[in-house]
Parts: structure tokens; C-alpha cells; sequence
């Protein structure tokens, strides 16, 4: 139904952040000390496989940007939520609802985002289960990765409210979660969206069918906080618009399972900002 990542040395360091560090670059292309930027990665997916993903096509921005991003994540949703109202990171790539959330405070800027998409949620029941219909999971329990996921689950429980569908939310941590819990029999459904459900395990997404798939919104977005320089974002910005121009450039974002990315504008993420959430105003600084 439809309604629908030189070679590169990874430090696990506390907290589930992961470092890259280029390895075996001549000392003309090493980066200067003091141009290292941090890059969280909103955590769909575990840590290790968001290291494998990412790391290719951060080891080639650095390079074509002469300086050293330094790859990190979370270890879940939520803590990834409080190191973006922290500010803890230089570029973020977050989900569209934190990106409404934390332009405001402390004031990140979106530069890029996926070329040509939208973002949709999904719910995903077993391959072999008898549910055919929403109105099936009626007094279900139902996973979702967290409360303040958009697609996944904003989005999701939003649709299941609108069919008058009663059901108790039980988060998991991550989307490849969610999926494994399905496809365990663990809960009857759950949510994610299309390209963490085409990433997970062959064994596991064969499992899985789609049942519902909500309307599309602006993706996520890639932003900067305010510290990073502007002539650093542009340029991260035109490295990251040329990938797709470049037979190297679409090998690096073949394991996103994205074909290219654009620049992008802070009202592009208007239409999110109209559905008015406000699931994460307690870690934004109080009005002043």
C-alpha cells in the first residue's frame, strides 16, 4: 500500500564516536593541525556500519578540501539530540525535525542535502505476516528508533493517529533495530524509512515487506554551527555537489544509497516546520 562510505584508521573512542585519521598521506596533503572539523552522523544504523558507510567519502571531502573531518556518532537518537544542542558538532547530518530544532539553537545552517528526494516514512511487518491493513495493529505494540526520529516515527505515529489506529510505542535505539525486532517476531510492525530498510542485512530485509509509506518531506540536512567558517562550508558544499560528477565521487556514495547531493537553503525545511512539532523544545535555551 502506498501513502509512502589512503587508507583510514578507526578509533572507537568513548561515547561511540568513531575518529578517522588518514594514514600514509604525503605531509604536502596533510591537513594543518589546526583544520580539523567534526561531522556527526544522526545514528540510524549502528555505529560500525555508519563508520564503514561514511568513512570512504569523508576520506575523500578531506582530501579535497585540505583539511581533517573527523568522523562521529551517538550511541542512539536521543544522545545524539543532546550533542546537537550542545553544539558538539561542526557539521551534523540530522533528520529534517532536528534541523527545525537546533537552526534555532545553537544555530546550525543546512549547505546541503540529497539531490531530488523525499523523505518517507515506512512500516514494515514480517514478509509472512497475515496483517494486511493498518486497521490490523490496532491495540499493537510497534517499534519505532525514537520518539523524535521524523519519518521513522514521527511521521508514522502521526498517520496511525489520523486512521484512528490505537497502538503503544516502543523505541529501540535504531532502524536496523526496529528491523531485526520485526523480523524476529518481537512486534508485529515497525517503522524506518526506504534507504535504511534497502541498507540492512539481505537476510533480514528479505523478512520484511513495506505495509504503509507516509507522505514525503525535505531530507535531511547537512548543516554547519556557526563556528565553522563560511569559506569552509562553501567549499565543503562544492565537493560534495561535484561527487556525483565523477565516477570516483559515485563510488563513495554508492554504500549511502544516495545518487548525488545539492545545495540547500534554511526554508527549504519550511514544509517540516509547519507541522509544528515540539517534541524537543526542552533542550533548547529558554526564551529570552
Amino acid at each position: 500500500m502506498t501513502r509512502q562510505v589512503s587508507t583510514l584508521v578507526l578509533t572507537l573512542a568513548l561515547g561511540c564516536s568513531l575518529t578517522l585519521a588518514l594514514v600514509g598521506v604525503a605531509a604536502a596533503e596533510e591537513p594543518p593541525a589546526d583544520e580539523t572539523y567534526s561531522f556527526g552522523i544522526v545514528p540510524q544504523q549502528s555505529a560500525s556500519k555508519l563508520a564503514r558507510d561514511w568513512a570512504p567519502l569523508l576520506t575523500h571531502l578531506q582530501q579535497a578540501l585540505g583539511v581533517e573531518l573527523r568522523f562521529r556518532t551517538a550511541p542512539d537518537i536521543p544522545e545524539f539530540e543532546r550533542r546537537l544542542a550542545a553544539g558538539e558538532y561542526d557539521f551534523a547530518y540530522m533528520n529534517p525535525y532536528h534541523y527545525t530544532v537546533f537552526s534555532r539553537a545553537p544555530g546550525y545552517r543546512a549547505f546541503a542535502r540529497v539531490a531530488d528526494t523525499r523523505i518517507r516514512g515506512i512500516l514494515v511487518v514480517r514478509a509472512d505476516s497475515a496483517i494486511e491493513s493498518l486497521h490490523d495493529l490496532d491495540g499493537a505494540s510497534i517499534a519505532f528508533p525514537a520518539p523524535a526520529a521524523f519519518a521513522a516515527s514521527v511521521l508514522m505515529r502521526s498517520d496511525l493517529k489520523a486512521q484512528g489506529i490505537g497502538f503503544t510505542p516502543k523505541y529501540v535505539s535504531s532502524h536496523d533495530s526496529v528491523y531485526r525486532a520485526v523480523a524476529k517476531g518481537l512486534y508485529p510492525a515497525g517503522g524506518g524509512v526506504v534507504r535504511t530498510l534497502q541498507a540492512v542485512e539481505p537476510d533480514i530485509r528479505e523478512q520484511l515487506r513495506i505495509l504503509w509509506t507516509t507522505e514525503g518531506y525535505t531530507p535531511h540536512a547537512f548543516a554547519a554551527h556557526p563556528r565553522v567558517p563560511e569559506d569552509r562550508v562553501a567549499a565543503l558544499t562544492a565537493a560534495m555537489v561535484a561527487l556525483a560528477q565523477s565516477e570516483t565521487g559515485r563510488e563513495r556514495l554508492a554504500p549511502l544509497r544516495v545518487e548525488g547531493f545539492e545545495p540547500a537553503a534554511d526554508a527549504d525545511w519550511d514544509d517540516v516546520r509547519a507541522l509544528r512539532i515540539d517534541l524537543l523544545e526542552d533542550l533548547l535555551p529558554p526564551a529570552q
